[in-house]
């Protein structure tokens, strides 16, 4: 897995579509410097693709402009949980989990992101 920093790459879902199909790829922006962390979608109008957050176990809504989906992965990349938040929200941390995907809401469900399922994350070589 390594160690990610600040900056762009690529999520992988592995999950199941409605059209059969299992894989999925994602752009993805990759925050993990407290700065960029803190920042995440505040101000944002929309999302290209996806946002990863790590570490993080948990999010929150306020001075968001839109509702996003949210992800919670463990260690393994694993999701335990999936939630839709609209603005203005506390979300609940999740003790098992080590990273948080954010997304536009409905996002998550079109990409076949389900509890249970796996994901892998590429980052971009600087």
């Amino acid at each position: 897995m390594g160690r990610w920093r600040d900056g762009r790459g690529q999520l992988t879902v592995r999950g199941e579509h409605d059209d059969g199909s299992s894989v999925t790829r994602v752009p993805l922006e990759i925050a993990t410097s407290y700065r960029a962390r803190t920042k995440g979608l505040l101000g944002r109008d929309s999302v290209d693709g996806a946002l990863l957050l790590s570490p993080a176990n948990g999010v929150h809504t306020f001075r968001m402009r839109i509702p996003i989906d949210v992800a919670y992965l463990d260690r393994r990349l694993r999701v335990v949980a999936v939630r839709t938040m609209p603005p203005g929200r506390l979300g609940r941390p999740r003790l098992r989990a080590r990273h948080v995907l954010e997304a536009e809401a409905g996002a998550m469900e079109a990409w076949g992101l389900r509890v249970g399922a796996r994901v892998a994350i590429e980052s971009e070589s600087p």
